[in-house]
């Protein structure tokens, strides 16, 4: 019997036709930068441009060309409808543009109360726009590099090299560890803010699959071994350019021996108990509502 389909996890792109057979159509683009159907999303210093309220929503531009032009990055995001949607980044200004259209915010600050398709289209352009501003330069030659393919691509700009760079996207497994009745595993690190505690996480290393990478950071992080090592969905976590691949596991010892290398503030086992009465204060913090860790642990507990 084939499992449910798992509701995708927030900023996940929601109603967003790629469209990525475009990208390479010159003509196109130029059409659409030019429509005043289209719509651009604005990126500053890894903001984005966005009304606050109970519901913050992304504010989204009418096409300017010369705007277009002189951003630093242009990005054919896809399309909505009948819309194509752009990204720019509009780093280069001293103070942020637009005010009279809403405010520039970091996504971490207003994401958990945003709409999910809002939510989803910010992070892909951030992570586009951070990808673009760490690949300005080629890694064989040095050389500057260029946009291409509606921003989907680097191109080193020296004809004797011309190598393409591609977006980067970080794989990291996100855990949740239970002993197999009440109890799960917890830690948190001293940059986290007080009384915050998380599932367990680490990024896939070269040659590595996702479930040794599970075994491999739980053992390193908290030593103990697991068992029952289980997909459940993933997130894109554009801070600055992961994609969270979500699992749990079963512990099968349990004394905890923590690296305080990789935990500073330690770990240790919870109840469900403990989480539901969970103050939300500095004593104790479950993660923050748009992760995919509160997604895991939310449903682990309500399961009990």
């Amino acid at each position: 019997m084939k499992p449910p389909e798992k509701n995708p996890n927030i900023y996940a792109n929601r109603g967003l036709d790629r469209a990525a057979h475009l990208r390479r159509d010159e003509a196109w683009i130029a059409a659409r930068l030019a429509d005043k159907a289209s719509r651009i999303l604005a990126i500053w210093r890894s903001r984005s441009l966005v009304i606050e309220g109970d519901m913050p929503t992304a504010v989204l531009l009418d096409p300017d060309q010369g705007l277009c032009v002189e951003s630093q990055a242009l990005v054919f995001l896809g399309m909505v409808g009948e819309a194509a949607h752009f990204a720019i980044d509009l780093s280069h200004h001293e103070e942020p543009p637009f005010r009279e259209h809403g405010e520039f915010h970091d996504l971490r600050q207003v994401g958990p109360r945003m709409a999910p398709g809002d939510g989803g289209m910010i992070a892909y352009a951030r992570a586009m726009m951070t990808w673009h501003h760490r690949h300005r330069f080629c890694g064989l030659c040095g050389a500057p590099t260029e946009s291409v393919q509606a921003g989907h691509v680097r191109q080193c700009t020296n004809p004797d090299c011309k190598s393409q760079c591609f977006p980067r996207t970080d794989p990291a497994v996100i855990m949740l560890v239970h002993d197999g009745g009440d109890r799960v595993v917890l830690g948190r690190k001293a940059t986290m803010m007080p009384g915050l505690h998380t599932i367990l996480a680490g990024f896939v290393e070269p040659g590595e699959s996702m479930e040794d990478a599970v075994a491999r950071e739980v053992f390193e992080e908290v030593g103990i071994r697991i068992a029952d090592i289980e997909y459940h969905s993933s997130q894109p976590w554009p801070f600055p350019a992961n994609i969270m691949l979500g699992f749990t596991a079963r512990a099968t010892t349990f004394d905890l021996e923590i690296d305080y290398n990789e935990l500073e503030d330690g770990a240790r086992w919870f109840t469900r108990a403990e989480l539901r009465a969970s103050p939300e204060n500095d004593t104790l913090r479950l993660p923050r509502k748009d992760s995919i860790a509160r997604r895991l642990l939310n449903e682990w507990i309500e399961s009990g």
